[in-house]
């Protein structure tokens, strides 16, 4: 959803001559190739296929697999986007190289370091050139920490390009006919280790979709570690809370926006249905994106049972409406290929306004 946005306004700027390179960190059929095909991706230029192990094993056999491509390619820059795992592994092997690096959704900060994209994305910015910035909580957390104001560029979030580019075409999907909807219904997420490596909190969390689903049924597209967890600790379900396949960018947008409420610890999803105008409870203690509280329709709504059933009921009585975002209008590529024109091609003509 960061990239296509991206390739596309690169794609037709003369100047610049973008490789992509799919890691391989996602590599499920529908948490990757699908996404290709739904956002129109062009075909990747290298394929890694560094899926799998450990955050420290993946890490090193993406870090192994794209240097021979930088070596061979010899870019000017290497752009990495958000904060996984792929992320500060290119970033580290373009710095180690002398290539700069630019990092798209720069200082989204957490202040939780027991998240391992915590640790990416301090890594990660740390050693980048350009830093292209979705929030204003992202420049100020990035000058706080030492870095020059000139090398920091606030675009916007790609995220909500992508969104609004396919909007329309996600509200045709047929998956609310295929899955039998007819009502209301709630949408949920849960991938983070935090919340799903750990029996006794993921039973706490389940407990209170339990306690929901008697009111609002439930649609899961289940992450594979995610089912996986749920079936070796024995954590049984109820009928209203429909476990799915992972499903493609636009039905899971079209899930979202006909949501009576999300619940989720995803990043991406905090900022998408702030844009939706749907209620969203973010099942974690914090978030690294802070205006989807300020500004947006997101509660914080912890990981016990008794806190996310409290933000639930908060949500009933006191509806959050939110508003969308500062530059969050869908034009944070034609941003970014400017910031990258002033910062790498200094003396060309601008070609955004």
């Amino acid at each position: 959803m960061k990239i296509a946005p991206l390739m596309q306004v690169l794609l037709n700027d003369a100047d610049f001559q973008p490789v992509l390179v799919h890691t391989g960190q996602h590599y499920d059929q529908n948490m990757s190739g699908q996404f290709f095909q739904d956002l129109a991706i062009p075909e990747p230029g290298y394929h890694l296929e560094a899926g799998g192990g450990s955050h420290a094993q993946q890490t090193a056999e993406i870090m192994k697999r794209l240097e021979p491509v930088l070596l061979k390619e010899k870019p000017q820059a290497v752009l990495v986007v958000g904060d996984v795992n792929s992320t500060v592994a290119g970033a580290l092997v373009a710095k180690k190289l002398g290539i700069s690096v630019v990092h798209a959704e720069a200082g989204l900060r957490s202040f939780d370091r027991s998240m391992p994209e915590e640790i990416n994305r301090l890594v990660t910015d740390s050693i980048s050139d350009l830093l292209l910035v979705t929030e204003e909580s992202g420049r100020t957390n990035l000058i706080r920490e030492g870095v020059p104001e000139t090398n920091i560029c606030l675009v916007g979030n790609l995220m909500i390009d992508s969104l609004q580019r396919h909007r329309a075409q996600a509200l045709q999907s047929g998956i609310g006919q295929q899955l039998g909807i007819a009502g209301k219904f709630g949408l949920v997420t849960l991938h983070r280790p935090a919340n799903v490596d750990q029996p006794e909190q993921l039973a706490e969390i389940v407990s209170a979709l339990e306690i929901i689903s008697r009111s609002l049924e439930l649609y899961w597209p289940v992450h594979p570690r995610t089912r996986s967890r749920l079936a070796d600790n024995g954590i049984a379900l109820s009928p209203a809370i429909h476990l799915l396949d992972p499903l493609g960018y636009l039905d899971f947008l079209w899930m979202q926006a006909h949501s009576t409420l999300v619940l989720t610890d995803s990043g991406g999803v905090q900022e998408e249905t702030t844009v939706l105008g749907v209620p969203c409870l973010t099942l974690r203690e914090n978030t690294e994106r802070p205006i989807t509280i300020d500004c947006g329709t997101n509660r914080l709504a912890g990981t016990s049972k008794e806190s996310i059933l409290a933000a639930w009921r908060e949500t009933l009585e006191h509806p959050r409406h939110g508003s969308i975002p500062p530059l969050w209008d869908g034009k944070a590529g034609p941003r970014c290929l400017e910031a990258l024109r002033k910062h790498f091609l200094p003396h060309t003509v601008a070609r955004v306004s």
